[in-house]
């Protein structure tokens, strides 16, 4: 299986799937199982989504799946994971893959770290953000709820994870009372790469980019925080919404996915009923 050197010097897996135009997904290509998957599955959330995306396109497209995320959870780059480290690290998995030109579809900080790629590289064939808008993004409240997690990992909560109730939690989408047992190497490295995007004008960046671009997201997909995370609304479908005319007119095929929150529009069924038409349309010439 190949590798990629990051920029911290760790390494990452690929897996390279079909032949056709090259097409990176920052996934993780082995679903989740046992009770972490249930966990998963009553947030709404889908354990399967990596393979899901893999076998929906490798047919067709040139497939490298990476789980990026899961090896920043895993390797924590708590000073390092910026910005600009980030569209590095994307454009070593390229390198590794073979790939000089490649589409790239990322989902929530995965999709803005896939516009910080953009505006770094003119190697892009396509560029697809779900679930993160192109312009009015949350940049300034997710560095908030990020800063929030981050104090809570440095001063864990007394009450202990064999007591939380996390199926009810889940049942009535109650994010305040999430407990996390993340270190604050991990929760840090977001603090980190929010602070990088601190006063990033998303409205201006367009300027710089020059490739098709599909951004989709879900009607619902508002998330309100509470008290301990500083009672923060994050407001992914608001741009979507107010500003789709606007959107458009910069170059971005939109797509909102009525009744769905963030976790919902991010399930691997869904997301391919939106990203595989559109990939064939752009890079295969099919309608």
């Amino acid at each position: 299986m190949p590798e990629a050197k990051l920029h911290d010097g760790a390494t990452i897996e690929l897996e390279v799937r079909g032949d056709g135009p090259v097409v990176l997904l920052p996934v993780n290509p082995t679903p989740v199982e046992g009770e972490q998957a249930e966990r998963m599955r009553a947030w709404g959330a889908d354990p399967a989504i990596g393979r899901t995306l893999i076998d929906g396109l490798s047919d067709a497209f040139r497939v490298v799946a990476f789980d990026y995320e899961g090896h920043v959870e895993a390797f924590p780059k708590a000073a390092t994971l910026t910005p600009a480290n980030v569209a590095a690290d994307l454009l070593a998995v390229a390198d590794a893959a073979g790939a000089e030109r490649f589409a790239y579809y990322g989902y929530s900080w995965l999709a803005l770290s896939g516009l910080q790629l953009a505006i770094r590289t003119d190697r892009l064939s396509a560029l697809v953000m779900g679930g993160f808008p192109p312009i009015g993004g949350p940049y300034a409240e997710m560095l908030a709820v990020t800063r929030a997690a981050h104090e809570m990992a440095l001063n864990p909560a007394a009450s202990s994870q064999e007591t939380y109730d996390w199926a009810k939690a889940a049942e009535e989408h109650d994010w305040d009372s999430v407990e996390t047992v993340r270190t604050p190497e991990q929760t840090g490295q977001y603090v980190t790469l929010y602070e990088g995007l601190r006063g990033f004008d998303d409205l201006a960046a367009q300027d710089a980019l020059g490739c098709p671009r599909l951004c989709f997201a879900g009607s619902a997909d508002v998330i309100e925080y509470g008290e301990k995370w500083g009672g923060t609304r994050v407001d992914i479908a608001g741009p979507f919404l107010r500003r789709r005319a606007e959107l458009e007119a910069l170059g971005w095929d939109v797509r909102v996915l009525d009744g769905l929150d963030h976790m919902g529009a991010m399930r691997g069924a869904t997301v391919l009923t939106v990203l595989r038409p559109w990939l064939e349309e752009r890079l295969l010439g099919q309608r």
